[in-house]
């Protein structure tokens, strides 16, 4: 979750028009942007286009993501984000392991997303997570926020986008730090003892939540009461079924490119291709020069399937937005929030680098791959959100406590 500044607030269904230009906008350049797409570069990268478009409408309409789920729950013990997240990667768990294993899904190579685990990715992760409170998102709910309307993270963005960049000048440094190699659970253990072993972590999480929130609270959120006038074309969607769809569409994501979803490799990427335009020797970097970065350097983003699907993200919650009848972007932006975004952005993408991904990269589709690196990225990105919470209100930004009824 994210600082949206179009939020959903309680309005009669009838009381609520959809804004029919940034509607109409949205669905022709997706509508144009898969037919270019399919024209220039392929049908499954048109594919991808659209999925992405339908990733952001289910991010905007559940208003899923990571970082207000787990400020809520740092500052007031509210766990429903928490086991949304829980409910989503046991789905993951589920659809993935068994297509990994036998790496084809559907008769086409599939790959996960398996990383190094040491240095790099406790301090990258731990980094991450004080950008998403300073941030005000993390990085699917930066691209969705931004869809919907919110000013200030196009801001969040753009510093997000620089320090990517950086990220990927200093990766050198930073991989020659102690590390392990890639560990997969489910090379490692078999894929019915990784599955075991992931539902029963999930389960465990899912239910220290459930304490924790009782205990402070007596109940826990009632959120089918909060939904119960909800439509599923305008929104809002129960955290829940926004978590089985995400963890449906990733894979989905892993049927046609071959690998799970990822956003920020992206967003290096666009950075890269910026400073290259103002000058810097981009190419030379080592991370740049050979293999495939060089290459998706040397190409049009177009190509990109990340780049392709994030757009796609944007645009789709910006459809989202609209039928929901709340894009309204505010251009009034705090001087402190102002900073705050700036410097949220740029620890944004400098952990993602370090870090190999982001909170749907390294965390929801390194879990979902098997990659232990998912899981210390989980804990080093938790503690870095517990600093990041308290550090929010010296910048301006609220710490919100859960006031609702429940069970």
């Amino acid at each position: 979750m994210s600082d949206l500044s179009t939020s959903f607030v309680d309005k009669p269904r009838a009381l609520v028009q959809l804004n029919p230009k940034p509607l109409a906008i949205a669905l022709v350049l997706i509508v144009l942007g898969a037919i270019y797409l399919a024209q220039t570069v392929s049908g499954k990268q048109a594919a991808l286009y659209v999925l992405g478009a339908l990733l952001g409408l289910t991010l905007y309409h559940a208003a899923f993501g990571f970082t207000s789920a787990w400020r809520v729950f740092i500052a007031d013990g509210r766990g429903a984000g928490l086991r949304a997240q829980m409910l989503m990667l046991a789905v993951g768990v589920l659809l993935f392991f068994p297509a990994l294993s036998a790496g084809t899904l559907f008769g086409h190579a599939v790959v996960g997303e398996v990383s190094p685990v040491g240095t790099s990715v406790l301090v990258g992760a731990f980094i991450f997570g004080i950008g998403m409170q300073l941030g005000g998102g993390c990085a699917s709910g930066t691209l969705y926020t931004v869809g919907g309307g919110s000013t200030r993270m196009v801001v969040t963005l753009i510093a997000f986008v620089a320090g990517s960049v950086v990220g990927t000048a200093h990766m050198p440094f930073w991989s020659a730090l102690p590390h392990l190699p890639p560990i997969s659970l489910v090379k490692s253990l078999g894929v019915g003892p990784a599955i075991a072993l992931n539902l029963v972590v999930f389960a465990a999480i899912a239910a220290l939540t459930v304490r924790i929130e009782k205990r402070r609270h007596g109940h826990l959120v009632n959120e089918a009461a909060a939904h119960a006038s909800s439509s599923w074309l305008r929104g809002p969607w129960p955290l829940l079924v926004g978590g089985v769809v995400l963890a449906v569409l990733n894979f989905v994501t892993l049927a046609l490119s071959g690998h799970p979803w990822g956003i920020t490799s992206a967003f290096a990427l666009w950075g890269a291709k910026a400073f290259s335009a103002l000058g810097v020797d981009v190419a030379s970097w080592p991370v740049w020069s050979a293999g495939p970065n060089a290459a998706a350097l040397a190409a049009p983003i177009s190509h990109d399937v990340k780049s392709v699907m994030d757009i796609g993200i944007v645009i789709g919650a910006m459809v989202g937005a609209s039928l929901a009848g709340r894009y309204a972007p505010v251009w009034r932006l705090p001087l402190r929030s102002l900073i705050a975004a700036i410097i949220g952005g740029l620890l944004l993408g400098y952990g993602a680098r370090l870090a190999y991904g982001c909170n749907i990269g390294a965390y929801f589709s390194g879990i979902v791959s098997g990659s232990l690196h998912g899981w210390l990225w989980l804990v080093a990105a938790f503690f870095g959100n517990v600093v990041g919470t308290k550090l929010r209100p010296a910048f301006g930004l609220a710490v919100e406590r859960v006031q609702q009824t429940g069970c």
